[in-house]
């Protein structure tokens, strides 16, 4: 089991022997990582290395020969291209690396949300049918429309038999009570 790494204490001396090494920030690291790994991925990087190249090699093949430091075989040119190549490989891939962490946190951020929308869009569904349900329990403006046709048609009957009876006993208190006369026949 690894031991914890301890925090330096100002008050007593380094042990001896022992080397310590600077602490570098993985994620400072990482964005530096990305940075370089942006930057070489743009033109602006292919055209400033091609600038670079051709003045090497014109450098080496135009100039007096006393000034040509990498002769025609450009050993050293070769050499540079290596380690800027050696280093840009990884650069890259941790580059890629971080980005595959943010995809995979962004995509379990898309499922979750995903399945949050679904389960509200089933809560919704749910309710819908529930409010579909009781609104057909409900009478609907037809149906009160046609009640209150309804309704109203019989309160005018009433009314009509109210008045109908009203008068007959108002005729009835001025007229013998002989027999029915033949206008109230035509009434009713």
């Amino acid at each position: 089991m690894a031991e914890p790494r301890r925090t330096a204490r100002l008050d007593q001396p380094r042990e001896p022997g022992r080397l310590t090494l600077p602490r570098i920030s993985p994620e400072a690291f990482g964005q530096w990582a990305e940075a370089i790994a942006r930057f070489m991925g743009t033109a602006r990087f292919l055209v400033y290395m091609t600038v670079f190249v051709v003045s090497w090699i014109g450098w080496n093949t135009l100039a007096p020969a006393d000034l040509r430091f990498d002769p025609y075989t450009f050993t050293f040119l070769t050499l540079l291209l290596s380690v800027q190549a050696s280093y840009a490989a990884p650069l890259i891939l941790l580059a890629q690396n971080r980005q595959a962490d943010r995809d995979r946190v962004s995509l379990e951020e898309d499922r979750r949300r995903a399945a949050m929308q679904k389960a509200d869009t089933e809560y919704l569904a749910r309710e819908i049918a529930s409010l579909r349900v009781a609104v057909g329990e409900v009478a609907t403006r037809d149906f009160l429309r046609s009640e209150l046709g309804r309704l109203a048609e019989e309160l005018d009957e009433q009314a009509h038999r109210r008045h109908r009876l009203e008068r007959r006993s108002a005729e009835g208190l001025q007229a013998p009570a002989e027999g029915p006369q033949p206008a109230d026949v035509d009434r009713q």
